[in-house]
């Protein structure tokens, strides 16, 4: 199955992304990484345009075809970016769940970008001004919507799992 952490920087995507992925024995992938090694190696700078997440893309395809969950964990602002992750899963013939993560007090969401420190070696955090600057597209169509406002990481994972576990259940019973 492929799970699509998608939502604005300080939301607490990698956090959940990460406990999830530990707990399933999962790949992660995580553009952030990718782009920030892209835009190293290739001193590309600031933009370089989808190139992550076409990377992603391809990283989660093969780890798919080898029968292993992955949780990707992205901004995925756009409808674009989200139907390549729709694609990735259709084409390996998988599961998927979309899953928007949100932090609906603008005080607290403000707080953790403030606050928090790059885990990405030589990474620049994108400030407050430009999250809230940033283009983002209202999303549509079914996912679950992880509020991190009022549900503590491991709560969160927790609601993402019970998810996994009312789409799954059917095709258990098949077998």
């Amino acid at each position: 199955m492929l799970i699509v952490l998608g939502g604005l920087p300080g939301t607490g995507k990698t956090t959940i992304g990460k406990k999830l992925a530990a707990s399933r024995s999962a790949a992660y992938v995580r553009v952030d990484e990718i782009e920030h090694a892209l835009q190293r190696v290739t001193h590309l700078g600031g933009d370089i345009g989808p190139t992550g997440y076409i990377v992603a893309y391809a990283i989660a395809a093969s780890n798919l075809s080898i029968g292993n969950w992955v949780i990707a964990d992205s901004v995925n602002p756009v409808p674009e970016s989200r139907q390549g992750w729709r694609d990735v899963a259709s084409a390996a013939g998988k599961g998927l769940l979309e899953v928007e993560v949100i932090c609906s007090d603008e005080s607290e969401h403000r707080r953790r970008v403030e606050s928090r420190k790059a885990d990405i070696h030589g990474f620049i955090l994108p400030t407050w001004d430009s999250i809230k600057a940033r283009e983002s597209f209202a999303w549509t169509g079914n996912r679950l919507v992880l509020d991190t406002a009022a549900l503590s990481p491991d709560d969160a994972v927790a609601k993402v799992e019970a998810t996994i576990a009312s789409i799954s259940m059917p095709f258990e019973k098949c077998f």
